[in-house]
């Protein structure tokens, strides 16, 4: 990896194969951790994941009965 100048910051390109790994695309979140003097860790951030699957946790079914009328929602 090769470090470079991003603005007023500096930016490493990640490896064609750490990308395929870690199954990344562009605008993913990752996490770097410092493992010891001059090493690093890489791993994705799982915060969307997560909080799509709490939201998923609180889904609840609809009443018996219910029926969902656009035309009647916007009169409203």
């Amino acid at each position: 990896m090769r470090v470079s100048k991003w603005g007023n910051s500096l930016a490493i390109r990640l490896p064609a194969a750490v990308v395929k790994v870690l199954k990344l695309k562009e605008g993913d979140q990752i996490e770097v951790h410092i493992t010891s003097h001059r090493e690093f860790e890489i791993s994705r951030h799982d915060s969307r994941e997560m909080a799509i699957n709490r939201l998923r946790q609180l889904r609840r079914p609809f009443p018996p009965g219910f029926i969902f009328d656009r035309k009647d929602a916007y009169e409203r």
